[in-house]
């Protein structure tokens, strides 16, 4: 028994710097492959952090490990705060962070605030994001406020229609296109109308002053006469643009309204008057109807009458016999009065 003892500790005591070792060899590779992850993640911030480092971007290892662990693209803020340092703005990488974790366009906003500070408009980043998160194209609204966009009225391709119809007081129906001017206002973008607005107030202002003319000629003689009377209006009261101008592009004469509605009134009139003319017709044949009814009723009382007489004394036998022979003469004048019947 006590010989087992010592050859087991034996064999322990071989063992010991083998199990030693494996541990050893294992966290050596454990470690190796810390570092080598740590490297690698060291490679990737560094390549950024370098060429926002070139670009005069302050931007911190430790942003960058935070963006990485809230899975913020780190590329794509970075670039972006190099595009805006470079042309001259001070934006944070905390800002354009924000921004994107709101769901945000943070290249959109970015370029806004480059174009808006290379034309003097006053555009703060607060505002920019408030209007690309309100659903706005803030960088196309920029872009209009410097160069202003022409806006078609109507706009086919959204109502589906060519022209704006009306009809002048002597009912000559006009078709007239406008285009209209407009610029951003950058003030009124959150909340403000669109341009489908600014097309109906357009288009509503076209149809009243053509209404408002006594005759087509006059719109056709000064067009322009639309333009002024729409634009002393203030269409451009609660939407995001400015009306700059509105052109008339083209005015066409159409039908004439008036005269087919007159027709209309015409043709219903006569309608109209056919209808009560049957309807006298239906009421004086009732009414002959009813005459007949009575003379036929009064003939058949005819006879009692006769007898009535008669029995009073007041109809003698003579009598009777003259009105039998002026009834006859009557009749024989009917039949000699009466054409002959043609042969068929």
């Amino acid at each position: 028994m006590h010989e087992s003892l010592n050859l087991f500790n034996s064999i322990l005591a071989q063992e010991a710097p083998d199990l030693s070792r494996v541990i050893i060899i294992g966290a050596a590779v454990l470690l190796g492959l810390f570092i080598l992850v740590i490297f690698l993640i060291f490679i990737s911030f560094f390549k950024i952090w370098l060429r926002a480092k070139l670009s005069r971007a302050d931007v911190k290892f430790s942003e960058l490990i935070g963006m990485w662990l809230r899975k913020v693209n780190y590329g794509y803020i970075v670039d972006n705060k190099i595009r805006a340092v470079q042309a001259g703005l001070t934006l944070t990488t905390r800002d354009l962070e924000s921004h994107y974790l709101s769901g945000g366009n943070v290249a959109n906003v970015t370029l806004a605030l480059i174009a808006a500070n290379r034309a003097n408009i006053d555009l703060t980043l607060k505002t920019a994001t408030a209007i690309d998160l309100a659903g706005r194209n803030i960088r196309e609204a920029v872009e209009t406020s410097v160069n202003p966009k022409v806006i078609p009225c109507p706009d086919p391709k959204k109502t589906n229609r060519e022209t704006v119809d009306a009809v002048a007081q002597d009912g000559i129906q006009l078709k007239a296109k406008a285009r209209v001017t407009v610029r951003a206002n950058i003030k009124r973008l959150v909340g403000g109308a669109t341009e489908e607005t600014i097309i109906a107030r357009v288009g509503e202002g076209m149809v009243t002053t053509i209404g408002s003319s006594n005759t087509y000629k006059e719109v056709l003689e000064n067009p322009d006469r639309i333009s002024k009377a729409v634009l002393e209006k203030g269409l451009d009261a609660g939407t995001a643009f400015e009306i700059l101008s509105i052109d008339i592009a083209d005015v066409d004469v159409g039908e004439n309204v008036g005269a087919a509605l007159q027709a209309a009134q015409a043709e219903a009139d006569m309608r109209r008057a056919k209808a009560e003319a049957e309807k006298r017709r239906a009421m004086a044949v009732a009414y002959e109807q009813e005459m007949r009814a009575q003379v036929v009723e009064n003939e058949a009382k005819i006879p009692l009458a006769m007898a009535e007489a008669f029995r009073s004394g007041n109809l003698g036998i003579m009598d009777y016999y003259r009105m039998k022979n002026i009834t006859a003469d009557t009749d024989m004048r009917n039949t000699i009065a009466k054409p002959p019947k043609k042969k068929e």
